[in-house]
This record gives C-alpha cells, sequence and structure tokens, in this order.
C-alpha cells in the first residue's frame, strides 16, 4: 500500500515539474514551418517576456495572471510546441462557432481538431481572455479572487478547459513550481523580478535583453497597402466598403443609448458599453461612479499616466473589441485624425488596430489613408 501511495506521488510530482505542450506533434512529413517570429525560449526567458502582458489581462479582465502564466506554459510548453510555433496559439484553443478568423487543422482530440491560428503571440493572449471572460460556462470563475489560483484552476478543469484528468493539479504544480503566484500580487512583476534575482540569481538585465520580442518581419501581401495614401487601385482591388468616408462614423447609425447611470447616457459601439465625458469629470470620478478603478478606466481607453478626460470625450466602461463588426471593412482617415481617435470611434482596442494596420503604426496620419477595421 505504502508503495502505491509513493508512485503516486511521484507521478503527481512530475507532472508538476514537467511541462509539455498539451497538443502533440504531427508527423514530421505534415508538419508547418514555424511562424516567422517564433524563437526557443527558456522557462525564464518565456514566462519574463510574457508575465506583463499576463497582469495586463488581470488588470482589465480578472483573470490571476498565474493563471494566465501556466496554462500558456503548460499548452505550450514555454512557446515551443507545435501550435505556438506554427499559429501563434499558446493556449490550445480550438475554433468554435464563433470563430471567423484564419484556423489550423490538427489531431488532438479527434484527427482533425480546428485549431485557431494569431497574427502574434500578443493576440493569441488577447483572445484567451476574451475566451475566458465571454465564454458562459466560464462565469462562475469570476467570483473568484485574482489571488485564488487554486480555485481557478480547479474551475478550468471542471468547466471543461481541458480533458485531462489531472489538468487542475497540473495548472496548480506550474503555479507553485516557478512561483508564479507573485504576479497576481500587488507590484506582482517586481515581485516576480526580485524573486529571479535573489532567490535564483538571475541577471535580470540581461533577461530583459534576450527576452525583448524582436519586431515582426513585415509580410509583404497583397491585402496591405504600403503607401502613405490609398490610390484609387488599392480600394478597387480590395473592394473596400468604407466607413462613411467624407463625414466620419454617423452616430445616428450605429450609436445606440442602452440605459442612464447616475446621470449618464450610456451608449454601446461595437458591441462595447460607454458614456460621454462631462466638464469637470476625472477619471477617479467616473471610476466611483460606475465602480472601476481609474487605472483601468485609462486602460479601456489606451491611456497612460495621469491624462484627463475632457468634456465630449468618449470614455468606453469596459474592454473594446479585437476588430470593428460592422459590414464596412476600412476607414478613410480624415484631417487630424489620430489612430486613437479612430480606435475610439470604433470601439477598437488601439493595439489591434495598429496590428492591422502595421505600415500606419509609427507614422503621423495623412488625410486620405485607408486603415482596415478588421
Amino acid at each position: 500500500m505504502l508503495f502505491r501511495v509513493c508512485i503516486v506521488l511521484l507521478i503527481s510530482l512530475f507532472s508538476a515539474v514537467s511541462v509539455r505542450a498539451q497538443v502533440g506533434e504531427p508527423d514530421a512529413d505534415k508538419a508547418l514551418e514555424p511562424v516567422a517570429e517564433w524563437v526557443k525560449l527558456t522557462p525564464e526567458e518565456y514566462i519574463y517576456r510574457w508575465r506583463a502582458t499576463a497582469v495586463d489581462n488581470m488588470e482589465v479582465y480578472g483573470i490571476p495572471a498565474s493563471i494566465t502564466m501556466a496554462q500558456a506554459i503548460l499548452e505550450s510548453g514555454f512557446g515551443n510546441g507545435y501550435l505556438a510555433r506554427v499559429a501563434n496559439n499558446h493556449f490550445c484553443i480550438k475554433c468554435k462557432k464563433s470563430w471567423t478568423g484564419r484556423t489550423i487543422t490538427h489531431a488532438d482530440d479527434r484527427p482533425d481538431d480546428c485549431f485557431r491560428v494569431y497574427d502574434s503571440v500578443e493576440e493569441s493572449f488577447e483572445d484567451h481572455a476574451n475566451f475566458l471572460s465571454t465564454g458562459q460556462r466560464y462565469e462562475f470563475l469570476f467570483a473568484y479572487d485574482t489571488d485564488d489560483y487554486k480555485s481557478w484552476a480547479k474551475g478550468l478543469k471542471q468547466a471543461g478547459y481541458a480533458t485531462a484528468p489531472d489538468y487542475a493539479e497540473r495548472l496548480i504544480g506550474v503555479v507553485e513550481r516557478y512561483n508564479l503566484q507573485l504576479l497576481d500580487k500587488k507590484n506582482g512583476i517586481q515581485l516576480y523580478d526580485e524573486y529571479l534575482a535573489k532567490e535564483l540569481g538571475v541577471n535580470v538585465d540581461a533577461l530583459a535583453e534576450s527576452s525583448e520580442v524582436a519586431p515582426k518581419e513585415e509580410a509583404v501581401a497583397a491585402e496591405v497597402n504600403t503607401n502613405t495614401e490609398a490610390t484609387e487601385a488599392d480600394v478597387e482591388y480590395l473592394n473596400i466598403k468604407t466607413a462613411y468616408s467624407e463625414q466620419g462614423v454617423d452616430p445616428n447609425n450605429y450609436r445606440v443609448t442602452i440605459n442612464s447611470h447616475r446621470g449618464y447616457n450610456v451608449y454601446r459601439v461595437n458591441g462595447t458599453f460607454y458614456i460621454i465625458a462631462n466638464e469637470g469629470d476625472t477619471f477617479e470620478s467616473l471610476g466611483e461612479l460606475f465602480e472601476l478603478s481609474s487605472k483601468l478606466l485609462r486602460r479601456f481607453n489606451d491611456l497612460k499616466g495621469d491624462v484627463q478626460p475632457t468634456q465630449g470625450d468618449i470614455i468606453y466602461i469596459e474592454p473594446k473589441m479585437m476588430n470593428w463588426s460592422g459590414e464596412e471593412m476600412a476607414h478613410i482617415v480624415t484631417e487630424g485624425q489620430t489612430m486613437r481617435d479612430i480606435a475610439q470611434m470604433y470601439g477598437i482596442r488601439l493595439k489591434a488596430l495598429e496590428r492591422m494596420n502595421k505600415a500606419y503604426k509609427a507614422k503621423e496620419l495623412v488625410a486620405g489613408q485607408s486603415l482596415r477595421l478588421r
């Protein structure tokens, strides 16, 4: 009896500290080439590279950063698993009916399972947060505190995120093996980096340098407009349906008053709720009214630091979407518009809009340019 107990404990310990990607490798003659930005990473490099993204998603969505990182590690094998390498899919998220993006077929529970393909690792992390926060079967998880990683791990197994019978134990083992619970605390990134330096003797500066995300190679594709202005040929080739190019977006056509709350009309655009700032409003005062932190409100609106709203500003009170859900494919820039202006106009996250329009990301927009909305 004692011998059997020891064997069970050894197996449990092994599953807690040994991390392999959940989806196996295909036959050599069927394997695809890795994405251009994939680089083999050590566990420390992988955690260091994506820890801030996990913390950001914790602050916005309420998913413990430790759980996000543990799932990414377990599902992708520190980013070295097959789906991570060829599809930027670090959470083994399958297509489901709601997915309209690119896909890849790969053997898992079935020989022809469909998995999501992402343009970047950041997009995979973002979609993972959306996947959990919008899925009905995961709703009960958000009653748990963000530092209760054990309840989250058990809840993910209960909700059926993975079929492995010991999935919860594996997640908890990864969290504790790599001290990821530090990320769930206030100043979690600082605490984790101090742990690396003081407890493990890791040179954090060197790790930061080696873990920098290399700029992705710009793909030369027909659908990407790399000119400073949209030409008639570009528009004709793409068959772009522009979104009210002369007047900007018509508020009467797609903004809907939903309700009122403490003196503010609440509107919705692109499936996301927002209000219009009044004179004298601050993110602190709005945060109290809508029971959100000022930091979270700034994040929802792609702002940093101590910036405050001005009268008439659109203020989103929940996370914006990754792309535009309307029929229009593009927006024609008007004089003086910035990328953030357009992101606010359509209820799209600034980073997502920039990813869709890589050629314009670091440039000042020029009137007449055509920006993709999805």
